[in-house]
């Protein structure tokens, strides 16, 4: 039986052949998955998955499609979208299935009285791709209320717990080339506080994110890590035409958005990629811009922060096909 029909079988109307992966991602930008299953549950991640190892055919885990780029020819192979998105509240502890939105998560542990998740309000990802990348953002990051993930592993759901995935700023072990591990589901623990105050918070972190990112336009939300360093002999070069802000200096780590804005680059564009004119770490498509068009202007901010600043800027989102 070939994989086509072994995927009719089992998923139904939740199987596509030749499915446009522009529909499904945040920057509106590819051509088609090869053969497309939206999982409504962790068993259906688990047989897709399964499918797929058996007929050799290689798979994408996609989760809300905030962080990918899709080529322009597309994925020859099987996208898994992740689409069970239960959550559940006992107590302190909060479980949310792979495909939940962390806004939505975020919303209704608040709701709860919950504090510790207020930040991810802001994420417009899925939990799966929060705990695999370590998401975060207004100080927060997924791993710091995280207790355990249930993962498929070799064709067996485990749970494993939150210090195995070795996670540290916007990676874990689960991004590490050669790893298939695939997040089921996550718990967290969180404090118990003021409803009121846990919501207030919701609010301001809503309201920052519209006063400094550009929410008009596709994009895949951050493009590049912010830079990590150790040794401030690489900040002389920058240092000689910037102020470097306070914060920056003090953790270490300098805001991607903040160096390609130094090095002049907003606004700049390759068709219809454009540098945002807000948020230097936020490329748009501003009509029909190409995978190849993002592509060439992330290597154009890559090379003029690097020749300007001695700084190598490494892209946060996922490359597929």
């Amino acid at each position: 039986m070939q994989i086509a029909e072994q995927l009719q079988n089992r998923f139904g109307t939740q199987f596509k052949e030749h499915e446009s992966l522009a529909k499904h991602v945040n920057m509106k930008i590819g051509g088609p998955a090869q053969f497309f299953v939206e999982a409504k549950t962790s068993q259906d991640i688990a047989d897709a998955v399964n499918i797929a190892k058996e007929n050799g055919v290689k798979f994408f885990i996609l989760g809300g499609g905030s962080n990918t780029l899709v080529a322009d020819d597309g994925f020859e192979g099987l996208v898994i979208k992740t689409a069970n998105r239960g959550i559940t509240i006992n107590g302190e502890l909060v479980t949310a299935e792979a495909g939940a939105i962390s806004a939505t998560v975020a919303r209704q542990t608040a709701n709860a009285g919950l504090r510790g998740f207020e930040w991810a309000v802001s994420l417009p990802g899925t939990i799966g791709g929060a705990v695999r990348g370590n998401a975060g953002c207004f100080g927060g990051e997924t791993k710091d209320a995280l207790v355990s993930v249930k993962l498929l592993r070799n064709g067996k759901i485990i749970e494993v717990p939150a210090d195995e995935l070795k996670m540290a700023y916007r990676s874990s072990v689960l991004k590490e080339l050669g790893n298939q591990d695939v997040v089921l589901e996550a718990t967290f623990k969180l404090t118990p506080g003021n409803k009121a105050e846990a919501l207030a918070l919701i609010e301001a972190n809503l309201d920052k994110r519209k006063k400094t990112q550009p929410l008009g336009s596709a994009s895949a939300g951050c493009m590049f890590k912010n830079f990590e360093y150790t040794d401030e002999s690489i900040l002389d070069k920058l240092k000689q035409d910037a102020d470097i802000p306070e914060a920056m200096l003090k953790s270490k780590r300098l805001a991607a958005g903040w160096l390609i804005d130094q090095a002049g680059l907003k606004g700049t564009k390759m068709g219809d990629a454009m540098v945002s004119t807000e948020h230097g770490n936020f490329l748009m498509n501003t009509g029909k811009a190409t995978a190849s068009q993002i592509a060439e202007l992330i290597s154009l901010v890559k090379m003029k922060v690097r020749n300007n600043y001695g700084i190598q800027l490494e892209e946060e989102v996922q490359f597929l096909g």
